[in-house]
């Protein structure tokens, strides 16, 4: 085992590169205003958005993002100020999006399934004034309990209807009034449709695309466990451009069907900024749902489908994809979670269409690494970094230090991608990144041990930290076991992971019960306790034991748990 040295960068994508273009190409620093608003004047005629049926071309979504900007001003909005978005994928993330970042904002994404605890955490911890959400009877309530309990200052909410076609939008109103929430009468909450009754025309801040912050993106978690990434222009803006690098129909008709949540990084560049980018189409839902998603790949004639395993096991299972048409699909990118083999190949076999696993964090904008789209590259693997990204290999105890020939290591990624660091965690930047190459370089430690195989494709064979991967959501286990301590029968508490076909992973709870405590069984404990969690966060069920194996310390061991139920076989 050697330290690093300057001698010691990977060189092997240069000499084996299967995705189009080169590998060591540079990105110029690019603001995501200058991105949005070249593809805006380059493409002004094509459709952008395709919302259940309604179109919206580039030049109305840039006089929708221009009329926002202004109103964000209009109410105080300013250089650096964090504009927060609480909505699911419909029109006005987009303009509220890009509008954020016209008016010089920073924007912090918070996901439709938070609690209100979960969101007002996060809305104190980005210095959040101002929330943009719906009158959905989903959103609403949560955001105005923020309202009344946090520092949150101002509300500005749509609504659904608002964004449908004409026809739909009178039957949703009509029919649907039980989906959505009143809008009480208060001076700190603004209509949508008011803020962007003005004539457009947002002062134009100056923006550094290097320095300057567009997005803080939280790692996922609950209270006091996300952390936000500090995300600049010029990281997603050179992500976005990354990923349209390596599409080698990159000039054909683009078309994406926009499933994922456009709050979750993995959406944000993947659907959002590289379709922009592009002058693609994006087919939005508001949300997964399997038989709407099918619909509309034969409706719009989708070409490309981001998604996470999960959604694409859904596609399969639902009875509707018999009669779907899938000639217009080409490629299918799947990460979030790892992908079963033999998923990928009935996808592929049903569909006609490529599935391909890719990687990526939130700290890295989205977008590390994927298989290339044509060969589908090497099933099991997350393929090859994307262009002007590198990866390696440091020793799991020390990361200073190269991992040993022929041995894993932790991964460690350097890009213009990869974050500034977090947002007020100047501790979490100093474990969360490496300087390597007698300090010329600072990598982002993955916590994920891989190999790198001599064609420079990339392969996870474990996982350093103790976060549960849940189809495309992190899940961490020190959250679910707090609450576990909470329930007076529980002496002890370990969440770990464990395979599931459909999501990947699910959080499975492992309990011992105080010897004086009133008796309950383990589908007891795991109905209170996924009463307090978010969906994604629910254990799949508590399993109670005698005892739990420790430490010699006496400390809780998670890894020795893990090997005790991989050697009964049992869950």
């Amino acid at each position: 085992m050697t330290a690093l040295s300057p001698a010691s960068p990977p060189t092997v994508w240069t000499r084996c590169w299967d995705h189009p273009g080169v590998w060591d190409k540079t990105f110029a620093p690019q603001t995501m205003v200058e991105l949005f608003e070249g593809a805006a004047s380059r493409f002004a005629d094509r459709n952008l958005l395709d919302f259940m049926g309604r179109k919206y071309r580039f030049a109305e979504v840039a006089d929708a993002v221009r009329r926002t900007a202004k109103g964000f001003q209009a109410m105080g909005v300013g250089k650096g100020d964090r504009v927060g978005l609480f909505l699911p994928n419909v029109p006005h993330y987009v303009a509220a999006y890009y509008g954020a970042l016209a008016a010089g904002a920073t924007v912090v994404n918070f996901s439709p399934l938070y609690t209100v605890d979960e969101l007002a955490y996060q809305v104190e911890d980005s210095g959040t004034k101002l929330l943009v959400t719906l009158t959905a009877a989903a959103l609403l309530p949560t955001a105005l309990k923020v309202l009344e309990g946090s520092s949150l200052e101002r509300l500005v909410v749509g609504s659904v209807a608002g964004g449908l076609p004409k026809l739909k939008s009178f039957a949703y109103r009509l029919f649907k009034r039980g989906e959505t929430a009143p809008l009480p009468q208060d001076p700190r909450i603004t209509r949508f449709s008011s803020l962007i009754a003005n004539a457009g025309d947002p002062d134009r801040p100056a923006i550094d695309a290097n320095s300057d912050v567009a997005l803080i993106q939280y790692t996922g978690g609950t209270t006091g466990t996300p952390k936000g990434a500090r995300l600049s222009h010029q990281n997603l803006s050179a992500n976005a451009r990354q990923v349209n690098a390596i599409d080698p129909d990159v000039s054909r008709e683009d078309r994406i069907l926009g499933v994922l949540p456009f709050f979750h990084v993995f959406a944000n560049t993947c659907v959002l900024n590289r379709t922009v980018a592009n002058g693609g189409e994006i087919v939005m839902l508001p949300r997964f749902d399997a038989a709407q998603a099918l619909a509309a790949v034969t409706r719009t004639r989708v070409t490309a489908m981001p998604g996470v395993p999960t959604m694409y096991q859904a596609l399969l299972d639902h009875p509707d994809i018999a009669k779907t048409d899938f000639s217009s699909l080409r490629v299918c990118i799947s990460g979030g979670a790892p992908m079963a083999a033999e998923l990928k190949a009935r996808f592929e076999a049903v569909t006609g269409a490529k599935l391909v696993e890719g990687y990526g964090l939130t700290e890295s904008s989205g977008v590390v690494s994927v298989n290339p789209y044509e060969s589908g590259g090497r099933p099991g693997t997350i393929g090859q970094p994307l262009p002007g990204t590198s990866v390696r290999l440091v020793d799991k105890e020390d990361p200073t230090r190269e991992a040993a020939e022929g041995e894993p290591g932790e991964l460690v990624i350097s890009g213009p991608q990869i974050m500034q660091g977090y947002w007020n965690r100047p501790e979490a930047d100093s474990e969360s990144f490496t300087l390597l190459d007698g300090g010329a370089t600072r990598w982002l430690r993955t916590g994920d041990v891989a190999t790198i195989d001599d064609a420079g494709y990339v392969r996870i064979v474990d996982r350093l930290k103790d976060m549960i991967a849940v189809g495309g959501f992190k899940v961490y286990p020190s959250v679910l076991e707090t609450i576990l301590y909470r329930h007076p029968a529980v002496k002890e508490a370990l969440v770990i992971g464990v395979p599931d076909a459909y999501r990947g992973e699910s959080p499975r709870a492992y309990v011992t019960l105080d010897a004086d405590a009133q008796p309950i069984s383990g589908e007891e404990l795991a109905s209170w306790l996924n009463g307090q969690l978010g969906k994604h966060e629910r254990v799949d069920k508590v399993v109670i034991r005698p005892s739990m194996p420790k430490t010699m310390i006496g400390k809780l061991d998670r890894k020795a748990l893990r090997l005790e139920i991989a050697a009964e076989g049992l869950g």
